[in-house]
């Protein structure tokens, strides 16, 4: 069985002969502690790693290849002006490539708010639409038909990425993600109570923004997944009421979502950081049938969302950061507490974020191993 068939077997809970083997990666400070703990220095991508830790503890099957993808981009088009505007002692305030001024260290550059390099805390202190005039003016950003936004030679390139034998998915920012990256978070929550209109229009903006992409996606490549992010939630509750995430986002997952099953995509995946226990319905309403991270942090148990929500909903991720951490016989009980989801099937367990620079490469390599045994690949 390839990887694409292996991973829609997973996900739509089918028969697959071994579950996608996904350990996670870490950002650039995770890694620079693995190449100082047993990481190859020349090995510094996801696919090298994980064949790496893989290889470390003991596995000797070809882990799958991925190849060419079909990548849609829907920033904005033209982007702003990166540039330092103040050099402080510690820290410098930096305008970014999406028109936001914060607060950085200096020991970052403005490529890591451009390209996710690794976490950075940030002080925001102004968000690009703050008016009328700066909404018409962001508007402007956001063709859907800009052929830019399609690889070059869609159509050749769909036809050959026809009978792929790996996954490929692409990558949309949700209506609450997308205000958010507008107006700031504050913002968002204070207008969705004082201006519900205006934040109603951008939301239409929005939804209509990606439909319109969506199509012009479908005339040429299906892909395995359609993946949506949201980051919504906090650690108890969702950043908004559920009441307001019906009325204002069921709508335009439920829009999207009719677009993607119409194209014949099978996995419609929402990404939110945070307890997602009182979303998750909302998501299975819209048609939704995939969610990651699944922070356990936030008090996400996937034994017991499994239990409430059945086969309605499959999952990725869900493995404890924090035993990944501790390593040993720590990580070995967090195994032992998710194997009942990995054997019932719709579950591709992994870290349940970014993996953390906490993470040693021998606890790391252990995980995998302890992965690689439930998921069939030991």
């Amino acid at each position: 069985m390839n990887e694409r068939k292996r991973f829609a077997e997973t996900l739509l809970f089918g028969k697959p002969d071994r579950i996608p083997l996904q350990p996670g990666g870490g950002r650039k400070s995770t890694r620079e502690r693995w190449h100082k703990e047993g990481l190859p220095q020349d090995i510094d991508t996801g696919q090298e790693i994980t064949a790496e830790a893989y290889r470390q503890a003991g596995g000797t099957l070809e882990l799958p290849k991925y190849g060419e993808m079909f990548r849609v981009d829907e920033r904005m088009n033209p982007q702003f002006e990166e540039k330092v505007i103040e050099r402080k002692e510690r820290s410098q305030i930096v305008q970014d490539w999406k028109g936001n001024i914060c607060e950085i260290g200096n020991e970052y550059t403005l490529e890591y708010l451009r390209s996710g390099i690794d976490f950075v805390t940030r002080r925001w202190i102004k968000c690009p639409v703050e008016s009328r005039k700066d909404w018409d003016e962001m508007k402007r950003r956001y063709n859907a038909d800009d052929t830019s936004r399609l690889p070059g030679n869609p159509e050749s390139l769909g036809k050959k990425l026809r009978n792929r034998d790996y996954p490929i998915e692409i990558h949309f920012s949700g209506p609450f993600w997308q205000l958010r990256e507008w107006l700031g978070f504050e913002e968002l929550c204070m207008m969705l109570h004082d201006d519900p209109k205006f934040i109603q229009e951008m939301i239409d903006f929005w939804c209509d923004y990606i439909m319109r992409l969506l199509k012009n996606t479908f005339k040429y490549f299906v892909p395995d997944m359609v993946h949506i992010s949201e980051d919504m939630a906090y650690k108890s509750f969702s950043m908004i009421s559920p009441a307001m995430c019906r009325e204002y986002l069921l709508p335009v997952w439920k829009q999207w979502g009719d677009i993607i099953k119409a194209a014949g995509v099978k996995v419609y995946s929402m990404d939110s950081d945070g307890y997602i226990g009182e979303l998750i319905p909302m998501w299975i309403e819209a048609g939704i049938n995939v969610c990651d991270p699944i922070e356990v942090a936030a008090g996400n148990d996937i034994v017991q969302l499994r239990k409430d929500f059945g086969k309605d909903m499959a999952y990725r991720g869900g493995v404890d950061k924090r035993a990944m951490s501790e390593g040993g016989k720590v990580i070995e009980k967090e195994m032992e507490r998710i194997m009942p989801i990995i054997e019932d099937g719709g579950f591709i367990p992994s870290c349940d974020h970014g993996v953390p620079s906490d993470v040693s490469w021998p606890n790391f390599v252990y995980y995998t191993k302890l992965l690689a045994k439930a998921t069939g690949w030991l």
